[in-house]
């Protein structure tokens, strides 16, 4: 974590305590994995506030006090002496995070609180650029990903359904050291290969089928993310089109991203590639976001996204073009974002593949 950053929240909002309640915040910023109570921070004072199932872990994973809450301590209580402690009246908190019923029981039982400071993303965005430890997980994670892909390619063909490689993708994935999916994979054959986030099924893969699979693990608390679209059999002459134009708006997206760039413009050097083919109506979503201990964080390689990207954020790149009815294809690797460039993670081939 970057204790400095949090203390340029204090300073530009001028919160006297702040309530972390995302899990992967808690993490980012106490060092405790748990994921169960909350972070209070303030200049004085750095808190962990669990239960008992999670208090031996939050002291050895942390360097901040661990409060146990309980029935006889609850959590508003522990807040209370907190808040009293430190003559805090102005809080920060998770209003992306905090459920409503929670926020309106701690508004009901913290009297003393004059007034409360939605943070909006300030906590996400201290997590953007990451640091060498965080991009080499990240990069842990991502190699874990080629691994899975070459064994599955092994084994992949006709007959096979679509659960039954998502099944094997995953089992590789877990063998080679990732602890769990990133988010939930995706195999898309044939023509449910047009829909971006389909949900593989009972559908066997066919000869001429496009097989589109998305896939990520955590290793570490980091998520990898990648895509690779083959073919079952033999390529048509209009399935090896379309896939090059996909190639060629990745690559030019490669080519062209690095640091001091906005979303927008980097969006821009794909889609304009798959818009001069004529495919400009059949590329619907970003062409990346941000990766990290999240699957999905800001900032967004998206015509909807100014943000400046900045050197060491981590992004995916995965253009597409889907037809309805027909087929799809999308390429996706993880990049870290340099001052002259990027640095690629990924590293399965892209070439078109006919199995």
């Amino acid at each position: 974590m970057s204790r400095e950053s949090v203390k340029e929240i204090f300073h530009t909002t001028g919160a006297e305590a702040l309530f972390i309640t995302d899990p992967h915040n808690m993490w980012y910023i106490s060092g405790f994995r748990g994921g169960e109570g909350m972070v209070y921070i303030s200049p004085a004072h750095q808190v962990v506030i669990t239960d008992s199932r999670y208090t031996e872990a939050a002291s050895r994973e942390s360097d901040f006090e661990v409060i146990e809450e309980n029935s006889a301590h609850k959590r508003p209580d522990i807040l209370k002496e907190l808040l009293r402690a430190d003559h805090a009246t102005i809080v920060g908190y998770e209003d992306k995070f905090m459920r409503c019923f929670e926020f309106s029981r701690l508004q009901n039982k913290l009297t003393g609180v004059q007034q409360w400071m939605p943070l909006d993303e300030q906590i996400d965005e201290i997590r953007q650029v990451k640091n060498e430890k965080e991009l080499a997980l990240i990069a842990k994670a991502e190699a874990i990903g080629d691994e899975a892909f070459s064994e599955v390619l092994k084994v992949m063909k006709a007959g096979m359904t679509e659960m039954e490689v998502a099944a094997e993708l995953e089992y590789q994935m877990k063998i080679h050291g990732g602890q769990r999916l990133s988010f939930d994979t995706i195999i898309a054959s044939g023509q449910h290969s047009s829909m971006p986030h389909a949900v593989p099924t009972t559908k066997k893969l066919e000869n001429g089928d496009f097989v589109t699979m998305d896939f990520g693990c955590v290793y570490e608390g980091y998520c990898s993310d990648m895509t690779r679209t083959v073919v079952i059999g033999k390529a048509d002459e209009d399935q090896k089109k379309l896939y090059q134009t996909v190639l060629k708006a990745q690559q030019a997206a490669l080519d062209g991203i690095h640091a001091g760039m906005t979303g927008r413009e980097c969006d821009a050097l794909a889609r304009d590639v798959i818009s001069a083919a004529g495919h400009g109506d059949h590329f619907g979503h970003a062409l990346g976001h941000g990766v990290g201990l999240y699957i999905h964080e800001s900032p967004r390689l998206s015509p909807n996204d100014s943000t400046v990207i900045r050197e060491n954020m981590v992004e995916s790149v995965e253009p597409g073009i889907y037809i309805p009815g027909k087929y799809g294809v999308r390429i996706e690797d993880l990049v870290v974002v340099k001052e002259d460039g990027v640095l690629d993670l990924s590293h399965s081939p892209k070439e078109l593949i006919e199995l």
